[in-house]
């Protein structure tokens, strides 16, 4: 008997991923890594070696065409899956990451009349060249009162579709006169596969500033910021904008050539990745937190309510799960600042004694790490090693530790910074609690949850919400296979809706961390004093962040 299998696949920063899955129970049969050609392009265009300036990070839109070329061929080589088991596919993608399109929906990079210039290639998500349209743009906004801003923290982030869009037309306004509209790379990729281009909720939502009600923002505002944007929402931002996971359209016959499979196939709308994570690891109902940890942490949950809060970085309707508002917090730095002290600040007899252990330098601090009780360090850290998401929403905060002395040793440092993880995590939660959205439990998704034990026991312990770890290495993608599963529809051996898919396909809990009540009593005490920092270093301090980061510019500049 024939079986029924959807595809993930999952773009990210430097590769892009197909996961094949059994519909019946999520049963990951293959999976197929392919890297960017191109990778990340931030010193100089491919061609004709222009150089970019600071803070640029573009994509090639050929290297995702690849990932299909490639990836999806091999999956299904992999698991000796016919191409007629196949019932659907759904993809995520990094976001903001926006490309400009001519009228045929060509990337104006692919045209020899644009290959040269900049502003015509992808501009990835953590492309930051933008910051002083996103001030400028954030100044305008909060000056006119514009309440768009509350559904995201009171600020936009250079990171997403208005200030990118608004740095084209600044720096190169034939590239911008050229596009025929600017999409996101997710959306443009459901179009090269189905032939149909339309918006996804999800990062129309959370990065283009969408709202299902009220739209884009207004053409006052946009005409404030620049005459010629006036216009922008009706005209380069114009198409449908349907909810993630719904079915777009259904695979081409040129399409259907080019990965192996065949025509005809249903295609779901995207969804940002660190968002699929959610239906991935089987969250499709409020009272959960998913925890989508990394480099950076996202924080996700859903609720049946719109509401504000404080620090939030988007509330999107339908943007995670249709039919659901779906909220969106994060920190900016967690394995990427363990990585930093790892890399940058142990001494060296502590990479000596874990090699002659044959053990990585995070497991000898971890074993040091914990044998120390809470509080046993006597340090205390904020863990804005890369700025501040939420609820501060401010990038130009940075680290800091208390209470250093002579006989500190790196395991008390690297418990501090631990613990300075679950204590941002818990100003996150309180912030929703106190907007009345419930948090019951947490669920932690990525390599660290995985490998780390300790830290997802401080995050129970300091937040005093048991930690779910599903069993699933790639939820992403995961979650992006459940969501073709639903655009198949359940006639066609998929599901109908995303809870349905969910229930079926999710993974196991692999592990589960409760609070420890002792150490629960003692953090509560920490927390009062991280709290007092936070405030004191993020409100308040006379901006002493803010001067040291401004005396380190000017003396680069020097």
């Amino acid at each position: 008997m024939k079986g029924t299998y959807a595809i993930g696949i999952d773009y990210g920063t430097e590769s892009g991923r197909a996961l094949l899955v059994d519909t019946k129970d999520g049963r990951v049969l293959a999976s197929h890594v392919t890297p960017y050609p191109h990778g990340v392009i931030d010193k100089e265009l491919p061609v004709g070696g222009v150089k970019l300036g600071t803070d640029w990070a573009l994509q090639h839109p050929d290297d995702y065409l690849e990932v299909l070329r490639r990836s999806v061929p091999e999956t299904l080589r992999l698991s000796g899956v016919s191409a007629d088991e196949v019932v659907g596919i759904g993809i995520d993608f990094t976001a903001c990451t926006i490309l400009p399109v001519s009228p045929d929906n060509k990337p104006l990079c692919f045209d020899e009349a644009w290959k040269m210039r900049p502003h015509a290639y992808v501009k990835l998500w953590k492309h930051h060249a933008a910051q002083e349209d996103a001030d400028r743009l954030n100044e305008l906004a909060l000056g006119r009162g514009e309440t768009f801003l509350r559904r995201y923290g009171g600020s936009l982030s250079s990171e997403w579709l208005l200030p990118k869009v608004a740095q084209t037309l600044r720096e190169d306004p034939d590239v911008f006169e050229a596009a025929d509209r600017f999409v996101e790379a997710a959306d443009w990729v459901v179009w090269a596969m189905t032939g149909t281009l339309a918006r996804n909720s999800c990062a129309a939502g959370y990065k283009g500033t969408w709202h299902k009600a009220e739209g884009f923002p207004s053409r006052d505002y946009l005409k404030a910021a620049d005459p010629r944007l006036e216009s922008l929402a009706e005209t380069k931002l114009r198409g449908d904008v349907i909810a993630s996971g719904t079915k777009a359209g259904e695979l081409t016959e040129e399409m259907a050539r080019l990965t192996g499979l065949r025509p005809g196939i249903p295609v779901a709308a995207a969804i940002i990745d660190a968002h699929a994570a959610v239906p991935g690891v089987g969250v499709v109902a409020p009272g959960t937190m998913v925890l989508a940890m990394g480099t950076s942490l996202c924080h996700m949950l859903i609720s049946s309510v719109e509401r504000e809060v404080e620090g939030i970085r988007g509330v999107v309707e339908d943007g995670i799960v249709p039919g659901y508002f779906g909220y969106e917090a994060g920190q900016p730095a967690v394995g990427d600042m363990f990585a930093w002290f790892a890399n940058q600040a142990v001494p060296g007899y502590v990479r000596d004694k874990a090699a002659e252990e044959g053990v990585s330098v995070f497991d000898y601090l971890g074993r040091g790490a914990a044998a120390l009780a809470p509080g046993e360090s006597g340090l205390m850290a904020l863990d804005w090693w890369n700025g501040n998401r939420s609820v501060l929403a401010d990038e130009s905060l940075r680290g800091l530790i208390v209470g250093l002395g002579l006989h500190t040793k790196p395991e008390d440092v690297y418990r501090a910074l631990l613990e300075a993880t679950a204590f941002g995590t818990r100003r996150v939660i309180e912030a929703f609690e106190r907007s009345g959205i419930e948090i019951a439990s947490l669920s932690a998704n990525g390599g660290i949850p995985q490998r780390n034990p300790l830290l997802m026991q401080i995050y129970a312990d300091v937040t005093g919400k048991p930690v779910d770890i599903p069993a699933a290495e790639q939820s992403t993608a995961l979650g992006s296979a459940m969501m073709g599963a639903v655009a198949a529809g359940s006639a066609c051996g998929g599901y109908d809706t995303l809870a349905e898919a969910a229930a079926r396909m999710g993974p196991p809990v692999k592990a589960r961390y409760t609070p420890n009540e002792e150490h629960v009593r003692v953090y509560e005490e920490l927390y009062e004093q991280y709290v007092a920092l936070h405030d004191y270093f993020g409100r308040g301090a006379d901006g002493v962040m803010h001067k040291l980061r401004k005396l380190k510019e000017r003396a680069g500049k020097a």
